[in-house]
């Protein structure tokens, strides 16, 4: 079940990410922070993994010299980022569908409710 979850996270970032051009810190970090209880090191550890190839592989490097990213942390970042490959796709598409103005609208009221989840 867990597989399931990481990879519903994955594809939520690769929608938004393909929607607005975020995923990892607005959306996998939150996720493994409010969803799996990892600490804040952790998740961005882990969603550096997740974006490993593109963005991230100096960083998920130095994390994970420091023991903050585990092997299992390593199987969250990887399955997450099974989700992104397919997401991204599905989120450009909704995106292209939507006018300029809808489109700032629902990432304005995207991150208000992320931030208030966040502060509460």
């Amino acid at each position: 079940m867990q597989f399931v979850y990481l990879f519903v996270i994955g594809i939520a970032a690769g929608i938004l990410s393909g929607m607005f051009g975020v995923g990892g810190g607005v959306i996998i970090v939150p996720s493994l922070v409010l969803l799996f209880g990892m600490g804040q090191h952790n998740a961005t550890a882990t969603s550096l993994m997740a974006l490993l190839l593109p963005v991230g592989i100096l960083g998920v490097l130095e994390y994970y010299r420091l023991g903050k990213l585990s092997t299992e942390h390593l199987w969250f970042g990887l399955t997450i980022a099974l989700g992104l490959f397919a997401g991204a796709f599905f989120g450009a598409k909704i995106s292209l569908g939507m006018s300029g103005d809808m489109l700032r609208r629902a990432f304005a009221v995207f991150l208000v409710i992320v931030a208030i989840r966040l502060w509460l």
